[in-house]
């Protein structure tokens, strides 16, 4: 095991810092902050497999791996798993972290050679039905769709004709009574609608005084005559807030359901991004692929028939160094 000391001396941490720059998603970028130099030799020949196999992958295919629609669900899922209800926007990273998944297996499995890749993606689970249900009941903002729920469609039809009656009848009195507001505008106080009335004038509208101008000029009222109307409104408002809520906890049981392959399609995601970090910066750095060899140490060899195998180092460069010369080569004279 290398020691802390040892680490601080070679700046492992900053080197760290540079390799999350080449990371593309937010899981890998925290992944980097705490990477540690694996203890067995079996570990780094798997990790540098990886590497080579992804560093030719980007070679071979237009763009490489995209890790596009991938977020951190992390602390979706656990919300999930604790019977939480997840919001839409956190249902929405879902599905495309579903979608991003499975289109990174789609780029692997059409490749050839690529046996550590292949086997890695092999055991993800994109559930693209689940994904499906999202999409059809959340929509690009995640807000709750009409079509998610015959109750919430209805909900909404009566409470779009309500606004509408409210609106007509608001609209009818700022004609009848234009010579009492401040202007021909309605606006809306909370979830009230209001009409914008000259303080000198408030006893020709008689009604609810919402709010008032910072002058006191104008009084924001809700005439008597839609209060009943509002009240009405505010009803089904509510109602259509238990109805979406209502989706979204089906939805969020359907995650839960399949926590544990989501939770394992999150870890193969981030271990495809460090992956592809280290292939492309190891492309930025042109450096090549270590060999691992079984170093005996001279003192252990002596009076063995076996010599210790020499080891040469040629051009080794740190990649801060590099980084250091890249830097400046850039900097104006």
């Amino acid at each position: 095991m290398i020691q802390a000391e040892t680490l601080q001396l070679l700046e492992w941490s900053r080197l760290c810092r540079h390799l999350a720059t080449f990371a593309a998603t937010k899981l890998g970028v925290l992944a980097t902050q705490n990477l540690r130099i694996p203890d067995r030799i079996e570990e780094s020949l798997e990790l540098l497999a990886q590497t080579k196999e992804v560093y030719r992958l980007d070679n071979d295919v237009p763009n490489g791996l995209s890790f596009e629609g991938i977020h951190d669900i992390g602390d979706s899922l656990e919300r999930a798993g604790l019977q939480g209800i997840l919001s839409g926007s956190e249902l929405l990273e879902i599905a495309t972290t579903l979608a991003g998944s499975r289109q990174l297996r789609r780029v692997i499995d059409s490749q050839e050679n690529l046996p550590v890749l292949t086997a890695l993606v092999a055991e993800l689970r994109t559930y693209p039905e689940l994904e499906q249900e999202i999409h059809r009941c959340i929509d690009d903002r995640g807000q709750v769709e009409n079509r998610a729920s015959p109750k919430l469609e209805g909900i909404r039809n009566s409470l779009r004709q309500v606004r509408d009656r409210i609106q007509q009848m608001l609209q009818n009195l700022l004609q009848r009574q234009s010579n009492a507001v401040q202007e021909a505008l309605i606006t809306q106080r909370g979830d009230r609608f209001v009409i914008p009335v000259k303080a000198t004038h408030k006893d020709a509208i008689p009604g609810v005084v919402h709010d008032t101008s910072t002058s006191g000029a104008t009084l924001y009222v809700e005439p008597h005559s839609i209060v009943s109307h509002g009240n009405q409104m505010r009803q089904l408002l509510r109602q259509e807030q238990v109805e979406e809520e209502t989706v979204r906890r089906k939805l969020t049981e359907q995650v839960a359901a399949v926590l544990l392959d989501l939770e394992r399609l999150l870890a193969i995601a981030t271990v495809l991004d460090l992956a592809t970090a280290r292939a492309r910066y190891s492309f930025w750095l042109d450096a090549n692929p270590p060999r691992f060899v079984n170093f005996q140490p001279l003192s252990q060899a002596i009076g063995k028939s076996d010599q210790p195998e020499t080891i040469t180092l040629r051009q080794l460069r740190h990649p801060l160094l590099i980084w250091q010369q890249q830097h400046e080569l850039l900097l104006p004279d």
